[in-house]
């Protein structure tokens, strides 16, 4: 059987011990990037396909008569054709839950970054005030603790819930808001616009949906506390970036911690992207991206091809 990884360069930058993926296929073309004029061509005749964000749409699917498999190294599957797999009977499996401690301790990088003032003091520092200043510390800017806060999460799931065990260590109160899109009510759950008012931080762990695109707009920012935070680790399309900004600058937000982007890589800029917002950190979709992270990924990968051929499809999506 022959294996393609389209996108190798996107999981390993040589730091991965590769050597069971190879070991799990008789044969294997691994590709660090494909554009989407190549895919068809590097597809041709393999059976089992590995794919993170290259996309494997309908008519593609028709054309590969020997496409068996598809393994996708991450969680989210919308960049296949789902449907178009299950009609051809090829099995597309995914990978979960490998990147949980990485996000969790993302989520707080950026939440402890922003209510210490880290990265503001690491530039003062550097740029010499500390040095010519009249006492042996600075209060330029106010800090704040975590304790006794409350949090609210969006999204409770692995991810949701690794952040919440990390929050009630620091003294937090966790509220959990209601899934997005349900219209009943579930013990413990509160409605959005219930929540948003009661949140001295904000932390998304939900998938981009029709649900969930756009969630958080200019009229639910306006119902949050203008010291609270907002952290985005899940997906950009669920925050309405323009709102965001506006919010920060005109004092409505105490704070962002933003990790993705309604286009990545963003090749067309972004309003995010303006250096001259103090209380913004924006990092570019390093979350999950740890080294341990990526090494269960990739076990993950092993495992979900091995037993396939073993006639135990597991993590099965299509």
């Amino acid at each position: 059987m022959l294996g393609v990884f389209l996108d190798r360069g996107s999981v390993d930058c040589g730091d991965l011990d590769l050597s069971a993926l190879v070991s799990a296929l008789p044969s294997w073309n691994f590709y660090d990037r494909t554009p989407s004029a190549a895919v068809r061509d590097r597809v041709a005749g393999a059976q089992v396909v590995v794919t993170n964000k290259v996309a494997l749409d309908a008519e593609l699917l028709a054309d590969s008569d020997d496409l068996k498999l598809i393994c996708v190294a991450a969680t989210g599957t919308n960049n296949v054709d789902l449907q178009a797999a299950r009609e051809r009977g090829i099995t597309v499996s995914n990978v979960r839950a490998y990147g949980t401690p990485a996000v969790v301790q993302h989520v707080f990088a950026l939440l402890l970054s922003l209510v210490t003032r880290l990265h503001q003091y690491r530039d003062w520092v550097h740029q010499g005030h500390w040095q010519r200043h009249d006492m042996f510390c600075s209060l330029e800017f106010p800090i704040s603790e975590l304790h006794g806060k409350n949090l609210g999460i969006i999204g409770f799931g692995e991810l949701g819930q690794g952040v919440a065990s990390v929050a009630e260590a620091f003294g937090m109160n966790v509220l959990v808001c209601q899934r997005p899109g349900t219209r009943t009510a579930s013990a413990g759950r509160i409605v959005l616009s219930e929540l948003l008012p009661q949140v001295d931080v904000l932390s998304i762990h939900c998938p981009l949906t029709a649900d969930t695109a756009g969630l958080i707009g200019r009229q639910q920012i306006a119902l949050m506390r203008p010291h609270a935070i907002l952290i985005n680790t899940a997906r950009g399309g669920i925050v309405d970036e323009r709102a965001l900004v506006d919010a920060l600058r005109g004092g409505q937000l105490g704070g962002a911690g933003i990790d993705v982007l309604s286009e990545e890589p963003p090749r067309h800029g972004n309003v995010l992207l303006q250096t001259d917002i103090a209380n913004l950190i924006v990092t570019p979709h390093t979350a999950w991206a740890s080294r341990e992270s990526r090494q269960r990924l990739v076990d993950q990968l092993v495992e979900n091809i091995r037993t396939f051929l073993a006639g135990r499809p597991r993590n099965v999506v299509a």
